[in-house]
């Protein structure tokens, strides 16, 4: 007899990867860990006849960014054609950020959010697509929450004295009695940092000197475990968090943590550095206007100015990447230029106005919402305040005892002193909003005189405040507005129409766009425009 050979078809299971991420914080709480992640997919996978082929795990710390597994999950991907399809908790746990959307979706992936309930491919519904699209947008909105948040953690610990990021060379980060994360003294590096102050304020010894010694005494950086660079010696022997302060976005805290150094000799060290810097400077090249505000539109390297003939200043480009066709341009070509893109900010009184009056209106608002904040935190004060003093009561009753009281009163006097904090934070916000509403919109009406008037430096630093992304090319400079000045360039742009909101009418152009009144007024404004101007960062947008 004959035997037939022939086998029925077994189906093949549907092969996928699974995902699971967790932060260190999230661990701590119960169903978030990623042994949990891990049952609740295989489960569903079981359930619905998947084989898993990989799991891929992000462990998320403060110290460790990026997701490695994440990557590794890409390639893997990308080897294996077969697989496309994705387990997952939920939306969030996938992804941190767009580019982590666009880059999944360039795999037509099958997406399973298990605890969502919804299974994602390309043959999806667009309305399901379109949700996951808005979680997506959430997920990233959180993380943004989420940086925020720690953001104003690390300034609220730099105001209690707490330093609130890795520790300086000389320092070790360590928990304190309260669980909080402090910074004490390398035994072996701290001594090697204290030394390079009292080496360097005899005066004798160069930075260089100063690494030379450092490095024989053991010192290297932290992270390439190699010799510490001049540049970064430089910043030890400048940061006051080595006599006991803080330094934190500007502000000096007093620090909680143990000083290495004095003030006096910190103060020693400064007075040497500033020596040797304006020596330095004395024998520097000459402060160009425009330098360092400017790349070539060819090849992307700086501008830089030189005096010829010994008189006059042109500008070439540095052909840092090669030799570069850019011609010199004299210094008052490219003044006019920058005049000339100034010159869209100009605009009539009545349009100023219009604006400060809708600041006013504005105002209303912002002040609104700073005066229930004060209130929320006067309540909170007040209620500390009275917890304080029936707690002495209860001290004095014998109710408590003293350390009770102390540990106790010295937390909520901290509150107390955080609620003060903030409440100075809105009063200030408050009062300065107008003004600083007002002198901004005073700068760019006058951007133009203020800065044909102004010395070099202040011409450099007007423009930085007012402009970005500076390009000379071929004679011809590109540059654009920063907020909020690029609103009103884009206006000197548009044809006007009638405002239709209770502003005034704002056609024919040459009515309301005016440029400069032929009889000038005193500078009633150019002092204090300019004082907000020069204190304003150089780079970023306002």
């Amino acid at each position: 007899m004959k035997k037939n050979h022939r086998t029925s078809a077994i189906p093949t299971a549907k092969k996928a990867v699974v995902y699971a991420r967790v932060s260190t914080k999230e661990q701590e709480k119960e169903g978030f860990s990623i042994d949990a992640q891990k049952k609740l997919l295989a489960g569903y996978a079981q359930a619905n006849d998947l084989v898993v082929a990989r799991e891929f795990v992000d462990v998320e710390t403060a110290k460790v960014s990026g997701r490695t597994h994440f990557g590794e999950m890409i390639e893997y991907l990308k080897k294996h054609p077969g697989i496309r399809t994705i387990l997952v908790e939920k939306t969030d746990r996938l992804y941190r950020n767009l580019k982590d959307w666009v880059t999944l979706d360039e795999f037509e992936l099958e997406m399973h959010l298990v605890k969502e309930g919804v299974v994602l491919s390309r043959d999806s519904r667009s309305s399901e697509k379109f949700m996951h699209g808005i979680k997506v947008l959430m997920a990233k909105n959180y993380i943004d929450n989420l940086s925020e948040e720690a953001r104003k953690g690390m300034q609220e610990k730099a105001e209690q004295g707490l330093w609130p990021s890795s520790a300086p060379l000389g320092y070790n980060n360590v928990l304190g009695p309260d669980g909080k994360k402090v910074i004490e003294i390398d035994p072996v590096l701290g001594p090697v940092i204290a030394n390079m102050f009292a080496w360097y304020s005899t005066g004798t010894l160069s930075l260089r000197d100063i690494s030379e010694k450092a490095r024989a005494a053991g010192l290297v950086s932290r992270f390439k475990r190699g010799p510490v660079s001049i540049s970064n010696l430089h910043t030890i022997l400048s940061n006051p968090i080595y006599t006991g302060e803080i330094r934190w976005k500007g502000n000096r805290y007093v620090g909680r943590h143990q000083p290495l150094i004095t003030h006096e000799l910190f103060d020693r060290v400064q007075t040497m550095l500033e020596r040797r810097n304006a020596s330095k400077l004395r024998k520097g090249p000459r402060d160009f206007a425009f330098s360092g505000l400017m790349k070539c539109g060819h090849c992307g390297c700086a501008l830089v100015g030189e005096i010829q003939k010994g008189k006059y200043i042109y500008y070439h480009c540095t052909g840092y990447k090669g030799k570069c066709n850019e011609p010199y341009v004299r210094e008052e070509v490219i003044e006019a230029r920058f005049s000339a893109l100034l010159s869209r900010l100009c605009f009539s009184d009545d349009i100023q106005k219009w604006i400060t009056e809708g600041l006013h209106q504005s105002h209303e608002d912002e002040s609104k919402e700073h005066r229930e904040a004060v209130k929320r935190l006067q309540t909170e004060y007040d209620r500390l305040s009275q917890r304080l003093s029936t707690m002495y009561i209860d001290k004095l009753d014998g109710r408590i005892d003293a350390v009770m009281y102390d540990r106790m009163a010295s937390e909520w006097r901290k509150e107390q002193e955080r609620c003060l904090r903030e409440i100075g934070r809105h009063q200030t916000a408050e009062q300065s909003y107008m003004d600083e509403g007002v002198t901004l919109l005073t700068i760019a009406k006058d951007s133009q005189r203020l800065f044909e008037k102004r010395a070099a430096a202040d011409k450099r630093r007007l423009l930085n405040f007012v402009l970005s992304n500076s390009t000379w090319r071929d004679g011809e400079l590109t540059a654009t507005f920063r907020q909020p000045f690029n609103i009103i360039a884009e206006m000197s742009n548009e044809p006007p129409d009638d405002d239709g909101g209770g502003g005034p009418n704002l056609a024919p152009r040459s009515n309301w766009w005016a440029r400069q009144d032929s009889n000038l007024q005193p500078d009633r404004y150019e002092r204090s425009a300019l004082t907000i101007e020069l204190q304003a960062p150089a780079t970023g947008d306002r």
